[in-house]
């Protein structure tokens, strides 16, 4: 039962949108025609195969990129032409990966399974099965892999063998929102969100609670309305760690102690970015901001992929890459978020940010096709 409602949840906009009959129908903004300062160059692309109903990121090495497909399909590819290097079936329905790092390639499924390839090879290292599905990236980190799983558990496993090293779990609230955000490690530590606005740092050795704060807290009269949920990761550098909750606020904290630097009204399922003295964030309503790191006080703010499911941006250069429902690529300057370049992918939906790869960028489409870009 409470498994159903999850469900129902992750499908909330729609809801509201359709008990609000008595207001006009917002429709997502059109393309306007711009005179571009930049252009979007495709170095090369692959096709992978479909992502079903999951969201499947890519992951890269310092020597290849790896992907996967909801069928269970898994590649090694080069990451200077896209060919194929191997491609092997883990077996089960993937709905958590790509993760990859010291020498392994990590996917997850809807059963619970964990499975961990050689990054050369594709050869089976081992396999386990955890609490309940896997609907993020693992991550691996100075020997431990670190896997969240849909019933908002994170799970530390020794990265040789499989074998659980700890194990943390919180109570959660009766209606979360189902979401494909994992961890970011960092410095030792393991950051997460999670529902009803709460953002810990968990020591990645032991599985340590360090801190815990709240970014935002349930607000409304019905359970729908309370739903303050975090659904997109975390940024951070050396000094400052800041998340945003879905229907609720966004907020910075110091690192290392969790205390509290600014809060913020705004909210975001989409995710953040982070770059020096700035910080990039794609809203609710896909409008994107950029506000100052120290204070949360705006730098500027563009309205003109509104309600196109834009994604978190990606800064490359002097510029933010972000995609959307149609498949679209835009460039933004990052100094003003003037547009300065689109292009059109495969026409599916791009549902995550992109991501490094080179002096470039590496975009995965809902469709399976994978693009290494650069922006000339």
């Amino acid at each position: 039962m409470n498994l159903d409602r999850k469900f129902l949840v992750a499908l909330m906009p729609l809801v509201l949108v359709a008990c609000s009959s008595d207001k006009p129908k917002l429709e997502p903004a059109k393309l306007v025609d711009f005179q571009p300062a930049a252009k979007i160059e495709v170095r090369w692309n692959e096709d992978v195969g479909d992502a079903g109903q999951s969201v499947l990121f890519p992951a890269v090495t310092r020597e290849a990129v790896f992907a996967a497909n909801a069928d269970g399909k898994v590649y090694r590819l080069d990451r200077n032409t896209g060919k194929r290097a191997w491609r092997i079936d883990s077996g089960f329905t993937v709905t958590g990966g790509v993760g990859a790092g010291e020498g392994l390639v990590l996917v997850g499924g809807e059963k619970g399974e964990l499975a961990a390839f050689d990054e050369e090879s594709g050869k089976l290292q081992w396999q386990v099965r955890v609490s309940s599905d896997v609907l993020s990236a693992p991550k691996v980190a100075d020997g431990v892999v670190v896997v969240r799983t849909g019933n908002q558990r994170i799970t530390g496993l020794n990265a040789k063998d499989g074998s659980r090293l700890w194990l943390y779990e919180r109570a959660t609230p009766t209606l979360i929102v189902r979401s494909h955000a994992g961890v970011l490690i960092r410095n030792g530590l393991v950051y997460a969100g999670f529902a009803a606005g709460k953002l810990a740092a968990i020591n990645l050795k032991n599985g340590v609670v360090v801190w815990e704060s709240s970014v935002s807290q349930p607000r409304g009269n019905t359970e729908l309305e309370r739903i303050s949920d975090i659904t997109s990761l975390p940024v951070a550098d050396d000094t400052q760690v800041c998340a945003v909750a879905f229907q609720g606020r966004l907020a910075c904290f110091d690192a290392v102690q969790g205390g509290a630097m600014w809060t913020r009204d705004v909210a975001s399922d989409k995710g953040l970015a982070l770059s020096g003295k700035v910080l990039y964030l794609t809203d609710t309503d896909s409008n994107v901001l950029a506000l100052d790191k120290s204070s949360g006080a705006s730098l500027w703010k563009n309205s003109q992929l509104s309600l196109r499911k834009a994604t978190a941006a990606y800064l490359l250069d002097d510029y933010l890459l972000l995609g959307d429902y149609e498949g679209y690529l835009h460039v933004l300057k990052s100094e003003d978020g003037s547009l300065v370049a689109r292009r059109k992918t495969d026409g599916s939906a791009i549902n995550f940010a992109p991501m490094t790869l080179g002096d470039g960028a590496l975009v995965q489409t809902s469709d399976g096709e994978l693009y290494s870009i650069a922006i000339r």
